[in-house]
């Protein structure tokens, strides 16, 4: 009878055990720039960790800014770190993580031009401006010998909503461009004088696609796997570099010593000759203390999770057109999540 009764037990344990964890959900939402791994990373980890449903949202990061202020998700994405504005608005202590650093590029629909076609910062702020308004244009010219440029309007396309990759194109351009700097300048959401928009990533590829003669900035993997051609750029050594994953990391080399308390950092514009100068980290925002999920078990699978993207997800960046952390940088974010609190204890990831 003993035997029977533990054995039942043992069942229920299973049962009760395998219930607590399939109730374990992580909900996130935010910038579009990193949707495409963050998705394969939630397919990858739940498969060794099903209990833990993972959903993420691409709605841009001024909406998982907002999100996580207002605590209805439990983590955000964002290409540009919170303002001072949004961090006090925010009422406790958060921590931006990097999780991998990326490309944007200038995406353009010219079918019937052969090669590769370059552009340079203040090309791209006149453009953008409404100053250059055809592709046959003499200073595009200038810096495409060899490339025949077509008669055709050039379509400007851009975010509608609040993003961070425009925070990232923007900031880029005022550094370029101190009209641009003092007529548009720079934000994760501005007022364009000219061309089209589309909503994230994929709305602004959608646009580039349907559109002969338009460019626009997205982030490199949706500009790849939708096979769309994308500008060489020059960067701050001089030299045209196409966005990879390579030139991307060639940017972020520096950052380690850049990184302060909030891990933010800037990487676009950096020097180097196989820099490519529109790159950026993207962000997973959280509070460092946790208890605002209201569970330690869902504190404790965020951790898990984190700790999981940060070092064994990396091997997927490259593949996917994303630069992997640096080791350097790596052990700064291990840190920071190893810092994250519940409830004012230290979150033990993996117990």
């Amino acid at each position: 009878m003993k035997k029977v009764l533990s054995i039942v037990a043992v069942v229920a344990g299973f049962v009760m055990s395998g219930v607590a964890q399939a109730e374990v959900r992580l909900n996130g939402a935010g910038a579009t720039f990193p949707n495409p791994i963050y998705q394969r990373w939630v397919v990858e980890y739940q498969k060794s960790h099903p209990e833990v449903k993972i959903d993420y949202q691409s709605i841009g990061s001024g909406g998982g800014i907002k999100g996580i202020t207002d605590k209805t998700i439990d983590f955000a994405g964002s290409d540009a770190p919170m303002s001072k504005k949004e961090m006090e608005a925010a009422k406790a202590a958060v921590v931006h993580i990097p999780t991998v650093a990326g490309a944007v590029v200038l995406a353009y629909n010219l079918p019937k031009v052969q090669g590769e076609v370059k552009l340079t910062g203040e090309l791209v702020a006149e453009i953008y401006m409404g100053k250059i308004s055809k592709w046959n244009n003499e200073k595009i010219a200038a810096v495409n010998a060899g490339v025949r440029l077509p008669d055709v309007v050039i379509t400007p396309v851009w975010r509608t909503d609040g993003s961070g990759t425009s925070f990232v194109f923007t900031n880029y351009l005022a550094g370029q461009s101190a009209e641009f700097k003092g007529s548009i300048g720079a934000g994760k959401q501005v007022k364009w004088p000219v061309g089209q928009g589309g909503k994230g990533n994929e709305g602004v590829t959608a646009v580039v696609q349907s559109t002969p003669g338009a460019v626009g900035y997205v982030e490199m993997n949706y500009a790849t796997a939708n096979k769309i051609p994308f500008a060489l750029m020059r960067n701050k050594e001089g030299k045209f570099v196409k966005a990879s994953a390579e030139s991307v990391a060639a940017a972020g080399e520096g950052a380690v010593e850049q990184i302060g308390k909030t891990l933010a950092v800037n990487i676009w514009d950096q020097l180097g000759d196989k820099a490519y100068p529109i790159a950026a980290f993207t962000y997973v925002i959280v509070y460092q203390d946790l208890g605002y999920l209201k569970d330690e078990g869902k504190a404790k699978a965020l951790v898990e999770f984190l700790n999981w993207a940060t070092s064994d997800g990396q091997g997927m960046a490259a593949s996917m057109d994303y630069a992997p952390l640096s080791e350097g940088v790596q052990k700064k974010v291990k840190q920071a999540i190893g810092g994250l609190k519940w409830e004012g204890k230290a979150v033990a990831a993996g117990q």
